[in-house]
């Protein structure tokens, strides 16, 4: 099986070897026919701490690093 790629925005990067990624997704709506944005947040791994705020980046499922943890930083 294939490991899902996201793009998202980092929002937060305080903690050591992590950040928080902001994961936005636009969407028509079945029956209303009009544009829906959603967004969710996912915790990433990043193992030498070179992401900061307002950072676009590529997040990748991998093994589970914690309990929050599942994704692991690619690339910008």
């Amino acid at each position: 099986m294939t490991k899902k790629v996201l793009k998202g925005k980092v929002i937060k990067d305080q903690n050591n070897k992590t950040i928080v990624v902001l994961v936005k997704r636009k969407y028509a709506h079945p029956f209303f026919d009009k544009v829906i944005t959603s967004s969710k947040k996912y915790h990433a791994h990043d193992e030498k701490n070179k992401f900061k705020i307002g950072d676009s980046v590529k997040i990748i499922e991998s093994r589970p690093f914690s309990k929050k943890k599942k994704w692991e930083v690619i690339n910008k």
